[in-house]
């Protein structure tokens, strides 16, 4: 189990005291400023995109995944033509000199990305661009910089026109016990045209999931039963620990996109390492997303939030309905079999696994909506609250995110066998 900090609201600006220091260094003396290290770009952009994608835009969690795949992917390949390229570039290796700028190219690889896909920000982007620029000396390192951050921009935003992104695609909508149909509160019909997004890496379509258990098998009355009792708005039997944890993992600023950050912080990992992990991380949850929702359009499974009251009429003698049953957290208007923030976890902690090439990490993330930071100390623990948490929420069945746990991991693996490795 994870350990907490519980903070006050008015601490809740500690996060963002955090998130400055990443990227302005406190200078104290004029010897402390000389020997302060230079902040990482890759960083510092990667935060500018998330105030692009969530913060300002709003985008949803899953469409945030789209969005910083394809920023940390054109950063990858601006940084890695840089160094020589050493690793297989994702898109381009563009001609450029060892002394090209890397915040130069990294800065106008994520501007140029980030304009492209939230135009009504330009002029928020801008002024972080020149922000960047203005910190670079002028002169030869850094017009090849930004030569570089151009052509890696642009062969991102040519291979992404037109790859199915915020098509009017729907959910299939039944009646029938087990069939999906939108959920309170607003119901909803969104994201259904992630399941037709074209692919950063590899194919999903040959990752699949068993499907869930039939609505008459013990199996099914088993995980509905335990959603029913620890995810409901009212339960009595779960418990405060995890309440909060239910809480922090559902929040939509997701603690993965902190947490990826810190780990490269923390681990001291240069622009070239920093930004290869997060091209790795960012486009196999994008790809496992796409699986994700392709299983979840082919098996259109109803949500908990519809399945506890209507339990009476699902040929099940092991269930119940309540008509007045309600989850902890709000349902996302999605079908629910499997589950999406499994798949997403699932391939972030199979891409960072693969990065540093273990399990034991140490790592903590604040999230608003609980206020309190959670600590972990390997992967596989965090991955394990995570499954644990969907059901405590009330938002899903313990075999959804069981099956999307294996059908994430195993996207993130097929696309870390085919991308970003050693230049061969």
């Amino acid at each position: 189990m994870a350990r907490r900090i519980r903070e006050p609201g008015k601490l809740r600006g500690a996060v963002l005291l955090t998130v400055f220091s990443l990227t302005v260094p406190m200078v104290f003396t004029a010897a402390a400023a000389q020997a302060a290290p230079r902040p990482n770009a890759v960083i510092t952009w990667n935060l500018h995109a998330q105030t692009a994608a969530f913060e300002v835009a709003r985008q949803s969690p899953t469409a945030t995944t789209r969005s910083f795949a394809m920023t940390q992917a054109a950063v990858y390949d601006a940084v890695n033509a840089i160094a020589g390229a050493p690793y297989e570039p994702y898109l381009v290796a563009p001609r450029s000199r060892p002394g090209d700028s890397v915040p130069a190219a990294v800065a106008t690889a994520a501007y140029r990305t980030l304009v492209w896909l939230f135009p009504a920000q330009a002029d928020f982007l801008r002024t972080k661009y020149e922000e960047s620029l203005a910190a670079i000396p002028d002169g030869p390192s850094e017009r090849g910089g930004i030569a570089v951050g151009e052509a890696t921009s642009t062969a991102m935003i040519n291979a992404r026109r037109n790859d199915g992104a915020f098509s009017n695609a729907t959910w299939p909508v039944g009646t029938a016990p087990g069939q999906w149909r939108p959920t309170p509160p607003e119901f909803l019909q969104v994201g259904a045209w992630f399941a037709t997004l074209k692919p950063f890496v590899t194919d999903p379509r040959p990752h699949r999931t068993p499907g869930p258990p039939a609505l008459t098998s013990a199996a099914y009355a088993r995980d509905l039963n335990e959603v029913k009792a620890l995810g409901s708005a009212t339960s009595t039997t779960r418990t405060p620990e995890q309440t909060e944890a239910a809480i922090w993992w559902d929040d939509p600023r997701l603690v993965e996109w902190s947490i990826k950050r810190q780990l490269a912080t923390t681990h001291r990992l240069g622009a070239l390492q920093t930004a290869r992990l997060f091209a790795m991380v960012d486009t196999a949850t994008a790809d496992a997303l796409i699986a994700c929702y392709q299983e979840k359009k082919r098996w259109s499974f109803w949500r908990p939030v519809t399945a506890v009251p209507l339990a009476d009429t699902d040929g099940n003698p092991a269930t119940d309905g309540d008509p007045a049953w309600t989850p902890l957290r709000t349902t996302a208007p999605s079908p629910e079999y499997p589950s999406g923030h499994a798949c997403f976890t699932a391939a972030t902690t199979t891409a960072l696994r693969t990065f540093f090439g273990r399990d034991d990490l140490y790592f903590s993330a604040h999230s608003a909506d609980s206020g309190t930071t959670r600590h972990y100390r390997s992967l596989s623990k965090a991955m394990a609250e995570l499954k644990q948490a969907r059901v405590w929420a009330g938002v899903h069945y313990r075999f959804a995110s069981e099956d999307g746990h294996r059908l994430g991991a195993g996207v993130a693996r097929d696309v870390l066998d085919h991308a970003f490795g050693p230049a061969k």
